[in-house]
């Protein structure tokens, strides 16, 4: 089984593209490069991962994409494009002569308006994805689920992947009206969601049984063939480190048959992001 990190980031601060993280957050207010990630996929057995924005600007795409160029276990790129602008086109179309650029993160936790990708100007520009070869992940907060819902009926043949679970409020231990959205958007066959940032969600001292029922659901509505493993490392080491996660995924997982884990620890990714496993 090729396992496959769906969800990490690296970042190098004084390269100046970089506006997060805070010196507040100082577990990972400093440099992620490739060799302080290869320890902890050594020991979790992953091969490959998707590297993914963590800035809104171009600079920092093309930061990321130029080390996935010599980075063997860099196997695709989620980069940033303003989907707003007249230039995302043009972006767009060179961004992907690279050959690990697989898709676009707008930014959307961040904004105060919930429904800004539905306005026609990021319509016109999701509509390129397609036929670009290229996927939509969607950084999203609870409010935003049945905007992503009615985006994904607009755009039927875009694959969309959510985020960390549409980050629900698992530290207040809230599910509704998470779940019913979730169940709704699950409905939409171009959807998937990844299995990260959940301990963030949870915030310090959080249990495998407190993340529980939100996996559950996940899984339960997706189903196992929709749902992706991803670490989010380094922002996992706010409130764990990327082998407290891989275990409590693990054992969260420990109720699918072989073939489904495999699924969600691998196969999944390597079907959404084009990745030869």
């Amino acid at each position: 089984m090729t396992r496959i990190d769906a969800h990490q980031h690296y970042w190098s601060l004084g390269l100046g593209h970089n506006d997060w993280p805070p010196p507040e957050l100082k577990a990972i207010y400093r440099d992620f490069t490739p060799d302080d990630m290869r320890p902890h996929l050594a020991a979790a057995g992953i091969v490959k991962t998707v590297l993914v924005q963590a800035a809104p600007n171009l600079a920092e795409t093309e930061f990321l994409l130029d080390l996935a160029g010599s980075e063997d276990t860099v196997a695709a790129v989620v980069g940033w494009v303003d989907v707003w602008s007249p230039t995302a086109g043009s972006d767009l179309e060179r961004f992907r002569r690279h050959p690990k650029f697989r898709g676009i993160r707008p930014m959307l936790q961040g904004m105060e308006d919930t429904f800004s990708i539905l306005r026609p100007e990021a319509i016109r520009t999701l509509e390129m994805l397609p036929d670009l070869g290229l996927r939509f992940d969607a950084l999203i907060q609870p409010r935003h689920v049945p905007v992503i819902a009615a985006l994904a009926d607009r755009l039927p043949d875009l694959p969309f992947v959510v985020d960390h679970g549409a980050k629900p409020l698992i530290a207040e231990g809230i599910l509704e009206p998470w779940r019913a959205d979730m169940a709704a958007l699950a409905r939409r066959a171009n959807v998937c969601v990844k299995l990260s940032g959940l301990v963030t969600e949870a915030g310090s001292g959080w249990t495998v049984e407190q993340l529980r029922p939100y996996v559950r659901h996940l899984v339960d509505v997706f189903g196992a063939e929709r749902v992706m493993f991803g670490s989010d490392w380094p922002v996992v080491d706010l409130d764990a480190n990327y082998e407290k996660w891989w275990i409590a995924a693990n054992e969260l997982l420990r109720d699918l048959d072989e073939r489904a884990r495999a699924a969600v620890l691998g196969i999944n990714a390597a079907r959404f992001y084009g990745i030869d496993s």
